[in-house]
């Protein structure tokens, strides 16, 4: 069994064929996913899946790249819709200087009340991190985030920076980029980050693993991911995804 803990069904590149996406997934053993919304439409999306598939929870929050569209009103309906029992974590938040859209500081201190969302709200923090390493253990380390901790999604940084994110009581997520050729950083993580501090996601629609590089990534794809770890730690794929799924079962208090 695999769990995929960062997946985005609530995109437009399902709108045809999301059941067929959805049972590929089963299919693969894929047997509880999280959907992550970062805007209006996708965090109402979100919900619904939530709502309508008993194996599908949700992550809500908003993007640091549309930090500048976020208003007080937003972080207001974000803390209400929380309150549902299938609402697992807030975010992804986080920091993006990759994309120039949102200010730096704006962006910053979007992450920082998120951060305090979290907190409030007892639930887990799912992070974002492009080309803003620095900054993001930074305002972690001033807001306490350890406190709530959180997951490191799509995790693309050293080993180094992977075990302090750890010592402030986060988890690290790999995803596809983990399977691709030139991934260095992601490939020695995966060997060197005990298991007990590893899950495992899509970030469907995006970032396929190897072989479906360049394509529309799907939750069917996440045994690629589980595979290519088992491949560095010298371990069985059963013995990556039961550690994995147990991770997320208990990160996330997820229904066993």
């Amino acid at each position: 069994m695999f769990i995929d803990t960062h997946v985005h069904l609530n995109a437009d590149q399902y709108d045809e064929d999301l059941q067929q996406v959805i049972e590929r997934a089963i299919e693969a053993k894929v047997e509880k996913m999280v959907v992550v919304g970062f805007d209006r439409k996708t965090i109402e999306r979100a919900m619904k899946l939530a709502d309508d598939y008993e194996f599908i929870y949700a992550v809500i929050g908003w993007h640091p790249v549309d930090a500048i569209d976020c208003t007080s009103e937003d972080l207001e309906w974000i803390e209400q819709l929380a309150a549902h029992p299938k609402v697992v974590g807030i975010g992804e938040t986080g920091l993006d200087y990759y994309w120039d859209k949102s200010p730096k500081e704006v962006q910053q201190e979007l992450f920082r009340k998120q951060i305090h969302l979290a907190k409030k709200l007892k639930l887990p923090i799912i992070i974002h991190n492009r080309e803003a390493t620095g900054d993001v253990v930074k305002i972690l380390r001033e807001e306490n985030a350890a406190s709530i901790g959180g997951v490191m999604h799509c995790y693309s940084g050293s080993v180094e920076t992977a075990r302090e994110c750890i010592d402030m009581n986060f988890m690290i997520s790999l995803g596809g980029p983990v399977t691709f050729k030139n991934a260095r950083m992601p490939k020695e993580v995966a060997k060197e980050i005990p298991l007990e501090h590893l899950m495992i996601e899509t970030d469907a629609p995006y970032l396929a693993p190897h072989p479906y590089r360049g394509k529309r990534n799907e939750p069917s794809y996440v045994p690629l991911v589980a595979e290519e770890i088992a491949r560095q730690k010298e371990l069985s794929v059963e013995e990556v995804a039961q550690a994995t799924t147990s991770n997320a079962i208990k990160f996330f208090n997820l229904d066993e």
